[in-house]
């Protein structure tokens, strides 16, 4: 950053927010830039960078901004940023034992100095239109998750990073049916609404279910020793696959392996991996109701060595429709549950 530091708009620019919310965030939090000389603007310098960097991130996971600015007034290494009104809201202590917290802390400052470093921030430039989305949200209702607040505002910056550290973490702290259910989920419907009304914002989703895909490929997998018999796809016309990549992570979380298809399984290809592989449960999923094809589910009861679990999930599938000893799935910790239970 250059010795005169950034300007309102190129600091809202770098970070990605309105300038309005920097205002807000000075006049109400005391988050305002520190270095200033008579005659001139004040600009924002390297440690207020750091300050607005918590800020920003903490809001991201549904911490309360008032809570988000105390941290960020004590982040580490940093001195109280200056203001022209006292700050509000209470002061978290600066040895507080909140692993999450100071972790978001030091994670921002690290992000800022390493662009200082690289030079990356010596020009007054920015990273784009800082109102770029500005005023549009994802409903999620008044009772969800913080994290999945967080995640959503995040979505809609087209913030990856934060995406991926939101739900990174809600994998690791909480495990994958607690994401999925309470962060995730929300979202990915909150997001599918808002295509729905508007016919916009597929960008948002299409990087929402990258994010996704990413944080549940951290959870380890079971030693390679282990046979999978449990074999995971969509239907032949189904293009979604992301409850079963949730499905897999949780399954390998209690230590049960399973083989993921993918997308858009024809009927021919699941009967020949069925027959190569012998699994022991196979799930079909289906999201939307034109993928339900129950024959799919016929073909596999018919095989000589049937599956001993052949289950539908998703909603996609006519319940009213499903043969007899086709179990529906309702649910990631049901299917966990049921899954876990079948023996080879």
């Amino acid at each position: 950053m250059a010795n005169d530091g950034l300007s309102a708009g190129a600091a809202a620019r770098r970070l990605g927010v309105a300038v309005t919310t920097l205002r807000t965030w000075h006049q109400r939090y005391g988050l305002g830039p520190s270095r200033h000389e008579p005659g001139h603007h004040r600009r924002y310098t390297v440690d207020d960078m750091v300050r607005l960097q918590v800020m920003q991130r903490l809001t991201a996971q549904g911490v309360a901004p008032a809570e988000a600015a105390a941290w960020a007034r004590r982040s580490p290494g940093t001195d109280p940023a200056p203001s022209d009104a006292p700050p509000s809201g209470p002061v978290a202590p600066a040895d507080s034992p909140d692993p999450a917290l100071r972790a978001a802390a030091a994670a921002a400052r690290e992000s800022i100095l390493s662009l200082v470093e690289s030079g990356a921030m010596i020009a007054d430039v920015g990273l784009g239109d800082a109102r770029a989305g500005g005023g549009q949200t994802i409903a999620l209702g008044p009772r969800v998750d913080p994290a999945a607040r967080g995640l959503a505002r995040a979505a809609m910056r087209l913030d990856g990073p934060s995406m991926r550290y939101i739900l990174e973490s809600a994998v690791t702290h909480r495990g994958v049916i607690s994401a999925w259910t309470n962060v995730m989920m929300p979202v990915l419907i909150g997001i599918g609404e808002r295509y729905e009304a508007t016919d916009r914002f597929i960008e948002v989703e299409h990087l929402l279910s990258r994010a996704i895909t990413e944080a549940l490929s951290i959870v380890p997998r079971p030693p390679r020793e282990l046979t999978p018999r449990v074999l995971l796809a969509a239907t032949d016309e189904e293009q979604h696959t992301l409850p079963l990549e949730a499905l897999a992570a949780a399954l390998a979380e209690n230590g049960v392996p399973s083989r993921l298809l993918g997308a858009r399984v024809p009927s021919r290809a699941l009967m020949d991996a069925v027959d190569r592989t012998g699994p022991a449960v196979v799930v079909l999923w289906s999201q939307l109701p034109g993928s339900g094809d129950v024959t799919q589910l016929q073909h596999l009861l018919s095989r000589p060595h049937p599956p001993v679990v052949v289950a539908a999930a998703g909603p996609g599938w006519p319940l009213a429709d499903l043969p007899p000893t086709v179990t529906p799935l309702n649910g990631l910790a049901e299917a966990v549950r049921v899954i876990s239970t079948v023996k080879a």
